[in-house]
C-alpha cells in the first residue's frame, strides 16, 4: 500500500518541534512517505492582524502547492495531512480541491477557525483552552469540530504550542496526544 504523509507547519512551529517531530515519526514508521512543507517570507507582527494573517495564509499555500506539484497523490492508497496552525488552513484547502479528497485524513494541531471554512474529510484536532490565536476560553474550535463530527481533544491550559506552565504536564500531554495521532493515523 502506497501511504504519503504530508507536513505542514505553522508559522514559528516548524516541523522540528515536538507535535510534527513525534507525529511524522509515527507516520514514517507505518510506513508513509514523508513530504515537508517549509515557508519562508512571511510579514512581522501576525497575531491579531487579519490582513497579515491572510496574506501569510496565500504565502504559505502558493508554497505548498509549489513543493507538491511534483506528487502524483492519485498514487498513494492512503494520504495524511498534519497541519499546526495556520498549516491546518493550509492543508484544509488543498485537501479540499484535491481529486484524492476522499483518501486525504487531517490531523489538525491547534486549528485556526478559517480551517473549517473549507469541506474535507475525515479529521482529527487538538485544541487548547488558552490559545490567545483562537480567543483563549471564547475559542469556538471545539464546538466547530463537534458540529462537523471531528473528534477535538480539548487541553487544559494549553497555549498555542498545546503546552501549559508545566512541562512534566506537557510531556504527559504529548505522549497523550501523540497516542490518539498514533491510532488516528492507524485507523
Amino acid at each position: 500500500m502506497n501511504r504519503l504523509a504530508v507536513i505542514f507547519p505553522g508559522i514559528g512551529y516548524t516541523a522540528d518541534k515536538p507535535l510534527l517531530h513525534y507525529s511524522r515519526r509515527i507516520a514514517a514508521d507505518q510506513g508513509y512517505d514523508i513530504r515537508v512543507m517549509a515557508y519562508t517570507g512571511f510579514p512581522p507582527k501576525i497575531q491579531g492582524d487579519r490582513s497579515r494573517m491572510e496574506r501569510s495564509f496565500e504565502i504559505a499555500l502558493e508554497q505548498s502547492v509549489t513543493m507538491l506539484s511534483d506528487v502524483d497523490l492519485s498514487a498513494y492508497d492512503r494520504i495524511l495531512f498534519i497541519g499546526k496552525s495556520i498549516g491546518t488552513i493550509v492543508a484544509a484547502k488543498i485537501a479540499s480541491e484535491s481529486p484524492a479528497r476522499d483518501r486525504i485524513r487531517l490531523v489538525l494541531y491547534t486549528p485556526l477557525e478559517d480551517t473549517f471554512s473549507f469541506e474535507f474529510g475525515e479529521a482529527i484536532a487538538f485544541t487548547g483552552d488558552n490559545d490567545p490565536w483562537v480567543g483563549r476560553e471564547k475559542s469556538r474550535i471545539f464546538s466547530i469540530c463537534e458540529s462537523r463530527g471531528i473528534p477535538c481533544s480539548l487541553i487544559s491550559g494549553a497555549n498555542h504550542s498545546l503546552e501549559t506552565k508545566d512541562p512534566f504536564t506537557d510531556m504527559k500531554e504529548l505522549y497523550r496526544i501523540m497516542k490518539e495521532t498514533e491510532q488516528f493515523i492507524c485507523q
